[in-house]
């Protein structure tokens, strides 16, 4: 239950993001860039249903051009994170030994690299840090921690017998890892994929926020920037910096309710109590 209420959380978001410019724009008739002078700062209403911000925006068009936005940004970065964790992992875990020692060595490398001051190092020497730059740093520096725990598993798996008897036969290495070990693990890189993504969405907002982020953009992120920056707070403007708060409150309710279920599928000790429980509902409703 709880990995569907999540899942469908994102599938929302992703749906927003991919159809909403369209169903703005067509359907609503609304433009996330256009400025209405005769509705600056206004509240809610029949005709801005989430009201305008100071430049005379509506804030539902904005909102539904930051969700693609900031999507965008997540799935970039949980792309780029999850094959290079994929690529890094599942080799070291495979091959053992020396190349082991080299790609944990890498990996042990990023874990304890200081990442935001280098985001902010990166920022400064790239002019107008775009939505693409922003998910290319965040993919490149979050790699790390995916990376350890598919070598673990493909370690595991790669020391099992039919592994080991497949070697035996003469199997390749390439035949091994793609059709033996990465089936086995494909659970585990889904579930980091997903929580990738939304790690990348609610480091993008905290970036933008800081002022790493090119303005021009509009994500959730440069939303509550550009209302920061207004002092929207201190004035009241709540209908400006609330919805994409709320945005991007839902997408971490989202990654905590997928951890949570497949947490409760995958620990047996979880799994244990949860059917004990089912047990014990069970003898008390006969």
């Amino acid at each position: 239950m709880k990995v569907r209420a999540g899942s469908a959380i994102i599938a929302f978001f992703a749906l927003v993001a991919i159809f909403g410019g369209w169903f703005s724009e067509t359907v609503l008739g609304l433009d996330p860039r256009a400025n209405d002078i005769q509705a600056i700062a206004q509240p809610p209403s029949g005709e801005h249903l989430l009201g305008t911000t100071q430049f005379g925006q509506d804030v539902l068009a904005q909102v539904i051009a930051g969700a693609s936005g900031s999507m965008f940004v997540g799935f970039l970065a949980a792309a780029i994170g999850t094959a290079l964790a994929v690529l890094v992992g599942v080799t070291a875990g495979y091959f053992g030994g020396g190349v082991d020692g080299v790609l944990n060595f890498l990996t042990n490398l990023f874990l304890v690299m200081p990442v935001l001051p280098l985001i902010f190092v990166v920022a400064g020497y790239l002019q107008g840090t775009g939505l693409w730059t922003i998910a290319l740093i965040i993919g490149l520096f979050g790699w790390a921690g995916g990376a350890r725990t598919l070598r673990a598993q493909a370690m595991s798996v790669a020391g099992r017998d039919f592994v080991r008897a497949m070697r035996l036969l003469g199997e390749s290495n390439r035949r091994l890892v793609f059709f033996e070990v990465l089936p086995h693990l494909t659970g585990l890189i889904a579930s980091m994929f997903l929580h990738a993504l939304i790690g990348a969405v609610l480091a993008e907002a905290g970036l933008a926020f800081l002022g790493i982020s090119d303005s021009a953009a509009i994500s959730w992120g440069t939303m509550i920037q550009a209302a920061q920056q207004q002092s929207a707070v201190l004035r009241g403007l709540w209908w400006w910096f609330v919805p994409p708060g709320l945005c991007i409150a839902l997408i971490g309710t989202a990654a905590a309710l997928v951890n949570f279920g497949v947490d409760e599928v995958a620990n047996p000790k979880l799994r244990v109590v949860r059917t004990r429980r089912r047990r014990i509902a069970r003898s008390e409703a006969a």
